[in-house]
């Protein structure tokens, strides 16, 4: 009996993941045929409309492509800002100094009661008048970075107290300093806490991005509105320019997704 047992358990065992690993495979079959029949529909619904003309995108499709550079660098070096900002502004709301507390405080109540639109708008246009005149590139930086650095301070907030208060009090009662428990216990680990929410902010970073278009910082969709309305061909420009903030979000997604799973071995 325990032979016919060992004898027919590998065999269940096999039928079983050859019908999950099935299952899989048609659900993903599935998946792909529904957003390639759904862009399909969208692209002839264009092409039935006049408006899709290949000559241009072969021209002036480079042209806007190239604004993709500084889209990627203006997110990238806003992030960091942001980041610094963010840590700073946790630190300054957990503080228990009423005076840094209340200026971190006022820093996120401000940028998360205004606009983004109104804040870049404020630094490139309204500052000028008090006698700071800022370059596009890095007025569009501060601004992102100044307006994404409130919406994180509260996302490292909640990571910082999410730390086990138990790692906190091991390392005090080591006799660490506690600038050092900050630095070498809390925050390592915070950070492992809040990357899925700062890739989302990133994520959100990519295409809000595009408003710094407002200062004539010559970006994607800048050169995609400019070379759209130059040429009367305004709606194949922007869905270019949609397509590619499309791309980057696909694949900065994918290298989060990639970060959080390396970051996630210690849980397992």
């Amino acid at each position: 009996m325990a032979v016919m047992q060992q004898g027919i358990q590998p065999s269940i065992v096999d039928e079983i993941a050859r019908a999950q690993a099935a299952s899989r495979r048609d659900f993903l079959l599935k998946f792909s045929l529904t957003w390639v029949v759904i862009i399909a529909g969208i692209a002839l619904a264009i092409w039935s409309t006049g408006n899709a003309d290949p000559a241009f995108t072969v021209k002036w499709g480079p042209l806007i492509l190239g604004g993709a550079g500084i889209t990627v660098f203006i997110c990238i070096t806003s992030i960091i800002g942001a980041t610094v900002l963010a840590v700073l502004g946790a630190l300054g709301r957990l503080s228990l100094n009423p005076f840094i507390n209340g200026a971190a405080s006022l820093y996120v109540s401000l940028v998360r009661g205004t606009p983004l639109i109104v804040q870049i708008y404020f630094i490139f246009f309204a500052l000028p008048q008090m006698g700071i005149v800022l370059d596009p590139i890095i007025a569009g930086i501060f601004a992102l970075a100044f307006n994404y650095g409130a919406y994180m301070t509260e996302v490292f907030r909640a990571g910082i107290q999410a730390v086990p208060r138990g790692q906190r009090e091991a390392a005090q009662a080591l006799g660490m300093p506690e600038r050092l428990i900050m630095r070498r216990i809390v925050l390592p680990q915070a950070t492992r806490i809040v990357v899925p929410a700062i890739g989302n902010d990133f994520v959100s970073m990519i295409k809000d991005s595009s408003l710094v278009s407002v200062v004539s910082l010559q970006e994607l969709l800048w050169r995609a509105n400019s070379v759209g309305r130059s040429n009367q061909q305004l709606i194949q420009a922007l869905l270019i320019a949609a397509l590619v903030y499309w791309a980057l979000t696909i694949i900065f997604s994918f290298f989060q997704a990639r970060l959080e799973k390396r970051l996630a071995k210690g849980d397992r």
